[in-house]
Formats: C-alpha cells, sequence, structure tokens
C-alpha cells in the first residue's frame, strides 16, 4: 500500500481526482453498506437524491488526494492551498497569544487543514492508530511534521492538546467523528440523534479561540481553498450546550458544500455499550 501510495503521489492532482471519482462510484455501486449509509445520511439531511452521484466521485477523490499530500514534503503540499479566507482570525488569535482549536468536520480535504496551518505554527491533534499496521504506517509518515504533533487518542493525548492550547499554540479535532462509549453524549445532527463528542466542546472551555476550518476541493485539480471562521454565534453555556452548538455549526458548514461531505461515515451508529439514543 505504501508503494502504491508513493506511485499515486507523483501524478498530478487533476489526475489523481480524475481515477478518486471513478474509485468513488465503484465503491459506491460495489457497497451495499457504503450506499445504504450515504442515502440514508443525504435523505436525513433533506438533501436531494440526485446528489449521491457526486457524493461518491468527490469521496472517492478523498481518499486518493491522501497520496499527494501524505507522501510529498510539506513545501509541495502547501501550495495545492490556492486561496485562503479568514486567516486574519488566526493571526488574531496568534498576535494575542492565545492558543486556537481548528474545528473540522469531515467536509472537503480535511486532512490538508493541520498540515498547512503546521506550517505557521505548532498544532497537535489526536490520533487513534487504525487496525492495520500498514495503514498506521501511512498515517505516521503522511501526517508527522516538523510543527504537527500527533497526540494518542486517550488520556494522555487529551492532556496534551490542553498543555498545547495553554502554551498559545493550536490543536485540531474532528468534531463530527463518532466518539467511543463514555466519550459522548446523543445530541441532534440534521435532526436525528446522533453519538457526539463532548471533547470539542471541552476544549473550547478554556479560554482558546474556536476557529471552524474546511477545505473546499476545487473543481479540474486547481486545489484547495480554505476557509477559517469563527462560530455563527460565541460557543457558551455547558459543555452539552457547546457540543450541540458545534453540530448545528457544522451543519451549516456542509449545506456550503454538501457534495463534499462524508455522507457514506456512519454518523448515527450506535457505539457498542452506549446507552440507545432518546425517542424521538
Amino acid at each position: 500500500m505504501v508503494f502504491i501510495f508513493r506511485f499515486l503521489s507523483r501524478l498530478p492532482l487533476r489526475a489523481l481526482h480524475l481515477f478518486g471519482a471513478v474509485l468513488g462510484l465503484l465503491t459506491y455501486a460495489l457497497s451495499p453498506t457504503y450506499r445504504r449509509h450515504l442515502r440514508e445520511n443525504i435523505a436525513q439531511a433533506g438533501l436531494p437524491a440526485s446528489l449521491r452521484g457526486k457524493v461518491a466521485a468527490e469521496t472517492g477523490k478523498q481518499m486518493v488526494e491522501l497520496a499527494r499530500i501524505w507522501m510529498r514534503p510539506l513545501e509541495e503540499a502547501i501550495p495545492l492551498v490556492t486561496e485562503v479566507i479568514g486567516w486574519e482570525h488566526v493571526e488574531a488569535a496568534q498576535r494575542e497569544g492565545k492558543g486556537i482549536v481548528f474545528l473540522t468536520p469531515h467536509l472537503g480535504c480535511f486532512e490538508i487543514t493541520a498540515q498547512y496551518v503546521s506550517a505557521y505554527g505548532d498544532i497537535t491533534v489526536l490520533y487513534r492508530p487504525p487496525k492495520f499496521a500498514v495503514v498506521q504506517e501511512l498515517i505516521l509518515k503522511g501526517r508527522k511534521r516538523a510543527h504537527l504533533h500527533l497526540a494518542p487518542a486517550d488520556l494522555s493525548g487529551v492532556r496534551a492538546l490542553i498543555k498545547a492550547l495553554k502554551k498559545g499554540q493550536m490543536v485540531g479535532m474532528l468534531p463530527d467523528q463518532a466518539p467511543k462509549t463514555g466519550e459522548g453524549v446523543w445530541l441532534k445532527f440534521f435532526g436525528r440523534y446522533a453519538y457526539t463528542m463532548t471533547l470539542a466542546a471541552r476544549l473550547t472551555e478554556t479560554g482558546a479561540v474556536s476557529l471552524l476550518t474546511w477545505a473546499e476541493r476545487l473543481p479540474g485539480g486547481k486545489g484547495y481553498r480554505m476557509r477559517f471562521q469563527p462560530p455563527s454565534v460565541p460557543l457558551a453555556g455547558s459543555t452539552v450546550d457547546r457540543a450541540q452548538q458545534i453540530n448545528l455549526e457544522i451543519e451549516s458548514l456542509i449545506r456550503m458544500c454538501p457534495s463534499q461531505y462524508l455522507w457514506g461515515y456512519n454518523r448515527y451508529k450506535r457505539p457498542a455499550g452506549a446507552e440507545p439514543p432518546p425517542v424521538e
């Protein structure tokens, strides 16, 4: 797999995206489980069924573009971001010496966000080792950069995130990732209860600046448009209140570019041992 990724990393982004689109459509056609999740989640969000094919193609692009981002030097990955909107929010936080919590949903090219900001300061992201050693090797090779630090998804990792924020550094989170039992609460996401992590909300209680960020995949392999923006309403209240507000903020981002969200992800699953969701 490492060899394949190295080969793919030498291809231009346009070629990778063309190949990825075909791969995504094939996956949609051949995997009943993936197809079911994608269809159900799109319908739950109230989006048209005509979006399915485009979503499958964009998901395929997301899978193969990792080769270009992970297997090339940072100096070659960063220029793939051809437009940045809202960077002034990052600069303002850094001038004040405040830590930053980047809330990055599974939207667009979410892998390039931490890579990009690592060129401007230290950032720590949680890392949950995958089941397969070869995949772990790929992730370690791709994500480890001079100023991009990986923290294990356990108590020590949480401490590392809090320590980084206290030092005025940056941390990155995927707040729409389904957590393990005991690490989340049932909250509404597109009108349906989804087991939602509380860690992202807890980090926003540290006094750090909270910014929503995502990288839109531009057509024709022309790179990415990265956006940074504060929540529409400052995050406040209890941890649960903040977690629910983060879900709503993510919904707003997704509606900006629904075809590039990872709809095939089983977001509404019930983790083993977790209590059932509230009755609708």
